[in-house]
Protein backbone atom coordinates (compact mmCIF):
# COMPACT_ATOMS: atom_id res chain seq x y z
CA UNK A 1 0.00 0.00 0.00
CA UNK A 2 3.22 2.40 0.63
CA UNK A 3 5.01 1.47 -2.57
CA UNK A 4 1.28 2.48 -4.85
CA UNK A 5 0.84 6.13 -2.43
CA UNK A 6 4.50 6.82 -3.38
CA UNK A 7 4.26 5.97 -7.11
CA UNK A 8 0.80 8.67 -6.90
CA UNK A 9 3.05 10.98 -5.92
CA UNK A 10 5.58 10.84 -7.98
CA UNK A 11 3.52 10.96 -10.84
CA UNK A 12 2.05 14.31 -9.33
CA UNK A 13 5.54 15.92 -8.62
CA UNK A 14 6.02 15.60 -12.55
CA UNK A 15 5.57 18.60 -14.46
CA UNK A 16 2.94 17.49 -17.30
CA UNK A 17 2.76 19.10 -21.25
CA UNK A 18 -0.78 20.83 -21.43
CA UNK A 19 0.25 20.59 -25.10
CA UNK A 20 0.76 18.13 -27.74
CA UNK A 21 3.34 19.21 -30.47
CA UNK A 22 3.67 16.22 -33.33
CA UNK A 23 7.06 16.88 -34.21
CA UNK A 24 7.65 14.38 -36.64
CA UNK A 25 4.58 15.42 -38.55
CA UNK A 26 5.18 18.94 -38.44
CA UNK A 27 8.65 18.21 -40.22
CA UNK A 28 7.16 16.18 -43.12
CA UNK A 29 4.53 19.04 -43.83
CA UNK A 30 7.04 21.48 -44.39
CA UNK A 31 9.08 19.36 -46.34
CA UNK A 32 5.78 18.78 -48.39
CA UNK A 33 5.36 22.54 -49.06
CA UNK A 34 8.84 23.31 -50.20
CA UNK A 35 9.06 20.70 -52.75
CA UNK A 36 5.49 22.04 -53.66
CA UNK A 37 7.37 25.55 -54.19
CA UNK A 38 10.18 23.92 -56.38
CA UNK A 39 7.99 22.20 -58.56
CA UNK A 40 5.97 25.37 -59.30
CA UNK A 41 7.40 27.22 -62.57
CA UNK A 42 9.51 30.81 -61.72
CA UNK A 43 7.28 33.21 -63.12
CA UNK A 44 9.36 35.65 -65.52
CA UNK A 45 10.62 39.04 -64.00
CA UNK A 46 8.84 42.01 -64.92
CA UNK A 47 9.44 43.92 -68.05
CA UNK A 48 8.73 47.60 -68.52
CA UNK A 49 6.21 48.55 -70.66
CA UNK A 50 7.36 50.96 -73.41
CA UNK A 51 4.48 53.93 -74.63
CA UNK A 52 3.80 53.67 -77.81
CA UNK A 53 4.17 57.59 -78.15
CA UNK A 54 7.85 58.76 -78.43
CA UNK A 55 9.19 61.84 -80.29
CA UNK A 56 10.27 60.39 -83.02
CA UNK A 57 6.72 59.21 -83.70
CA UNK A 58 5.66 63.06 -82.90
CA UNK A 59 7.85 64.17 -85.05
CA UNK A 60 6.53 62.11 -87.94
CA UNK A 61 2.87 63.07 -86.70
CA UNK A 62 3.81 66.82 -87.21
CA UNK A 63 5.30 65.92 -90.32
CA UNK A 64 2.43 64.16 -92.11
CA UNK A 65 -0.33 66.59 -90.57
CA UNK A 66 1.73 69.43 -92.26
CA UNK A 67 1.95 67.65 -95.55
CA UNK A 68 -1.78 66.66 -95.18
CA UNK A 69 -2.52 70.42 -94.26
CA UNK A 70 -0.49 71.97 -97.16
CA UNK A 71 -2.10 69.66 -99.76
CA UNK A 72 -5.85 70.59 -98.72
CA UNK A 73 -4.21 74.72 -98.79
CA UNK A 74 -3.49 74.12 -102.41
CA UNK A 75 -6.34 72.19 -103.54
CA UNK A 76 -8.73 75.27 -101.95
CA UNK A 77 -5.70 77.82 -103.55
CA UNK A 78 -6.53 75.57 -107.28
CA UNK A 79 -10.10 75.81 -106.42
CA UNK A 80 -10.19 79.69 -105.86
CA UNK A 81 -7.99 80.36 -108.72
CA UNK A 82 -10.02 78.12 -111.04
CA UNK A 83 -13.70 80.01 -109.77
CA UNK A 84 -11.68 83.45 -110.24
CA UNK A 85 -11.06 82.35 -114.21
CA UNK A 86 -14.54 81.17 -114.85
CA UNK A 87 -16.24 84.24 -113.19
CA UNK A 88 -13.83 86.56 -115.41
CA UNK A 89 -14.70 84.23 -118.41
CA UNK A 90 -18.53 84.64 -117.72
CA UNK A 91 -18.73 88.54 -116.89
CA UNK A 92 -16.05 88.86 -119.76
CA UNK A 93 -14.15 92.48 -120.53
CA UNK A 94 -15.46 95.67 -118.92
CA UNK A 95 -17.48 98.31 -120.87
CA UNK A 96 -14.38 100.93 -119.82
CA UNK A 97 -11.24 101.00 -121.92
CA UNK A 98 -10.33 99.97 -125.36
CA UNK A 99 -7.89 100.58 -127.99
CA UNK A 100 -6.25 104.16 -129.43
CA UNK A 101 -3.75 105.93 -131.28
CA UNK A 102 -2.67 109.17 -130.48
CA UNK A 103 0.51 111.39 -131.25
CA UNK A 104 3.41 111.50 -128.88
CA UNK A 105 5.63 115.07 -128.82
CA UNK A 106 7.69 113.85 -131.08
CA UNK A 107 4.92 113.60 -133.44
CA UNK A 108 5.00 109.85 -133.60
CA UNK A 109 2.18 107.72 -133.86
CA UNK A 110 1.21 105.65 -130.59
CA UNK A 111 -1.21 103.07 -129.94
CA UNK A 112 -2.60 101.52 -127.03
CA UNK A 113 -1.29 98.27 -128.22
CA UNK A 114 2.73 99.69 -127.70
CA UNK A 115 1.59 99.33 -123.96
CA UNK A 116 0.53 95.27 -123.96
CA UNK A 117 2.99 93.80 -121.47
CA UNK A 118 3.11 96.56 -118.66
CA UNK A 119 1.01 98.27 -116.42
CA UNK A 120 -0.62 101.25 -117.62
CA UNK A 121 -1.98 104.41 -115.34
CA UNK A 122 -3.99 106.76 -117.52
CA UNK A 123 -5.11 110.31 -116.52
CA UNK A 124 -7.21 112.66 -119.00
CA UNK A 125 -6.96 116.23 -118.57
CA UNK A 126 -5.71 119.61 -120.37
CA UNK A 127 -2.76 121.81 -119.98
CA UNK A 128 -4.23 124.69 -119.28
CA UNK A 129 -5.92 122.97 -115.77
CA UNK A 130 -5.45 125.80 -113.69
CA UNK A 131 -5.14 123.54 -110.30
CA UNK A 132 -7.38 119.59 -110.66
CA UNK A 133 -5.25 118.70 -113.34
CA UNK A 134 -1.66 119.71 -111.96
CA UNK A 135 -2.46 117.99 -108.43
CA UNK A 136 -3.81 114.60 -110.23
CA UNK A 137 -0.69 114.68 -112.14
CA UNK A 138 1.51 114.76 -109.16
CA UNK A 139 -0.11 112.21 -107.63
CA UNK A 140 -0.32 110.28 -110.46
CA UNK A 141 3.66 110.23 -110.20
CA UNK A 142 4.17 109.85 -106.78
CA UNK A 143 2.28 106.67 -106.99
CA UNK A 144 4.10 105.15 -109.69
CA UNK A 145 7.51 106.59 -108.00
CA UNK A 146 6.49 104.70 -104.85
CA UNK A 147 5.55 101.45 -106.55
CA UNK A 148 9.02 101.25 -108.32
CA UNK A 149 10.76 101.82 -105.26
CA UNK A 150 9.18 100.44 -102.63
CA UNK A 151 7.65 97.00 -104.92
CA UNK A 152 9.69 97.16 -107.71
CA UNK A 153 6.79 97.16 -109.77
CA UNK A 154 7.35 99.72 -112.98
CA UNK A 155 3.59 101.37 -114.18
CA UNK A 156 3.64 103.52 -117.30
CA UNK A 157 2.02 106.73 -116.52
CA UNK A 158 0.05 108.03 -119.28
CA UNK A 159 -1.50 111.78 -120.11
CA UNK A 160 -4.21 112.64 -122.56
CA UNK A 161 -5.44 115.57 -123.16
CA UNK A 162 -8.49 116.16 -124.12
CA UNK A 163 -8.04 119.61 -125.41
CA UNK A 164 -6.81 119.10 -128.83
CA UNK A 165 -7.23 122.54 -130.25
CA UNK A 166 -5.12 124.41 -127.83
CA UNK A 167 -2.54 121.34 -126.71
CA UNK A 168 -0.85 120.45 -129.80
CA UNK A 169 2.48 117.75 -128.99
CA UNK A 170 4.85 120.09 -128.37
CA UNK A 171 2.45 121.76 -125.74
CA UNK A 172 2.07 118.62 -124.10
CA UNK A 173 5.49 117.62 -124.46
CA UNK A 174 6.69 120.72 -122.44
CA UNK A 175 3.83 120.62 -119.73
CA UNK A 176 4.92 116.90 -118.95
CA UNK A 177 8.36 117.73 -118.53
CA UNK A 178 7.20 120.05 -115.28
CA UNK A 179 6.09 116.95 -113.71
CA UNK A 180 8.03 113.91 -114.84
CA UNK A 181 10.34 112.30 -117.46
CA UNK A 182 8.55 108.93 -117.18
CA UNK A 183 5.24 110.52 -118.00
CA UNK A 184 3.36 109.82 -122.07
CA UNK A 185 2.25 112.52 -123.17
CA UNK A 186 -0.43 112.29 -126.17
CA UNK A 187 -2.95 114.97 -128.13
CA UNK A 188 -4.07 114.17 -131.45
CA UNK A 189 -7.14 115.47 -134.14
CA UNK A 190 -10.79 116.06 -132.75
CA UNK A 191 -11.48 112.80 -134.04
CA UNK A 192 -8.33 110.42 -132.19
CA UNK A 193 -8.87 112.44 -128.80
CA UNK A 194 -12.83 111.49 -129.06
CA UNK A 195 -12.24 108.03 -129.40
CA UNK A 196 -9.75 107.74 -126.54
CA UNK A 197 -12.16 109.09 -124.53
CA UNK A 198 -14.98 106.87 -125.51
CA UNK A 199 -13.60 103.87 -125.34
CA UNK A 200 -12.39 104.91 -121.34
CA UNK A 201 -16.30 106.64 -120.96
CA UNK A 202 -14.43 110.12 -120.48
CA UNK A 203 -16.68 113.03 -120.71
CA UNK A 204 -15.49 116.19 -121.94
CA UNK A 205 -16.73 119.40 -123.06
CA UNK A 206 -15.18 123.11 -123.41
CA UNK A 207 -16.80 125.71 -121.90
CA UNK A 208 -17.50 129.31 -123.51
CA UNK A 209 -14.26 131.21 -124.11
CA UNK A 210 -13.51 134.51 -122.73
CA UNK A 211 -12.50 137.77 -123.99
CA UNK A 212 -8.95 136.11 -124.27
CA UNK A 213 -10.27 133.02 -125.69
CA UNK A 214 -9.23 130.59 -122.91
CA UNK A 215 -11.35 128.55 -122.10
CA UNK A 216 -11.69 125.33 -119.41
CA UNK A 217 -12.62 121.81 -119.76
CA UNK A 218 -14.70 120.00 -118.14
CA UNK A 219 -13.84 116.68 -117.65
CA UNK A 220 -14.40 113.31 -115.87
CA UNK A 221 -11.29 113.64 -113.24
CA UNK A 222 -10.07 109.90 -113.03
CA UNK A 223 -6.54 108.06 -113.60
CA UNK A 224 -7.35 104.49 -115.18
CA UNK A 225 -5.70 101.15 -113.99
CA UNK A 226 -4.45 99.21 -116.97
CA UNK A 227 -3.62 95.85 -116.64
CA UNK A 228 -0.53 94.08 -119.21
CA UNK A 229 -3.28 92.63 -121.18
CA UNK A 230 -4.51 95.85 -122.24
CA UNK A 231 -7.62 95.62 -120.10
CA UNK A 232 -8.96 98.07 -117.99
CA UNK A 233 -8.54 96.65 -114.32
CA UNK A 234 -9.31 99.52 -112.05
CA UNK A 235 -10.28 103.20 -111.37
CA UNK A 236 -8.93 106.28 -109.12
CA UNK A 237 -10.96 109.53 -108.73
CA UNK A 238 -9.88 112.47 -106.05
CA UNK A 239 -10.64 110.79 -102.99
CA UNK A 240 -7.99 108.24 -102.95
CA UNK A 241 -4.36 109.02 -102.12
CA UNK A 242 -1.12 108.12 -102.74
CA UNK A 243 -1.33 104.86 -100.12
CA UNK A 244 -5.01 103.86 -101.16
CA UNK A 245 -3.80 103.96 -105.07
CA UNK A 246 -0.34 102.18 -104.17
CA UNK A 247 -2.53 99.35 -102.13
CA UNK A 248 -4.77 98.84 -104.73
CA UNK A 249 -2.60 98.69 -107.28
CA UNK A 250 -0.70 95.37 -105.67
CA UNK A 251 -3.75 94.00 -105.15
CA UNK A 252 -4.78 93.95 -108.28
CA UNK A 253 -1.45 92.69 -109.67
CA UNK A 254 -1.44 89.65 -107.47
CA UNK A 255 -4.68 88.92 -108.53
CA UNK A 256 -4.09 89.03 -111.73
CA UNK A 257 -1.03 87.44 -111.40
CA UNK A 258 -2.54 84.47 -109.71
CA UNK A 259 -5.28 84.25 -112.24
CA UNK A 260 -2.81 84.22 -115.00
CA UNK A 261 -0.07 82.25 -113.83
CA UNK A 262 1.31 78.82 -114.98
CA UNK A 263 0.31 75.47 -114.06
CA UNK A 264 1.55 74.31 -111.33
CA UNK A 265 4.36 71.06 -110.90
CA UNK A 266 1.92 69.82 -108.44
CA UNK A 267 -0.55 67.43 -109.92
CA UNK A 268 -4.32 68.48 -109.89
CA UNK A 269 -6.70 66.15 -108.44
CA UNK A 270 -10.63 65.83 -109.55
CA UNK A 271 -12.34 66.00 -105.90
CA UNK A 272 -15.50 65.53 -107.48
CA UNK A 273 -14.24 62.22 -109.54
CA UNK A 274 -13.00 61.04 -106.38
CA UNK A 275 -16.38 61.35 -104.24
CA UNK A 276 -18.28 59.65 -107.37
CA UNK A 277 -15.59 56.49 -107.25
CA UNK A 278 -15.95 56.24 -103.12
Amino acid sequence: MSSINSLFRTFILVPRCTKFVPIQNRSITTSLRLCETLRKPHAPPPTRKLSPITWKTLAVSAAIGAGALGVVYYLQAEKDLKIARERKRAVGKAAIGGTFELVDPDGKIVKSQDFLGKWVMIYFGFTHCPDVCPDEIEKLVHVVDKLEKESKLFVQPIFISVDPKRDTPPVVGKYIKEFSDKIIGLTGSVDQVAQACKSYRVYFSAGPPNDEDDYIVDHTIIIYLVGPDGDFVDYYGQTHDVDKIVGSVLLNKLKYDQINQKQSWIPSIDLKGLTQAS
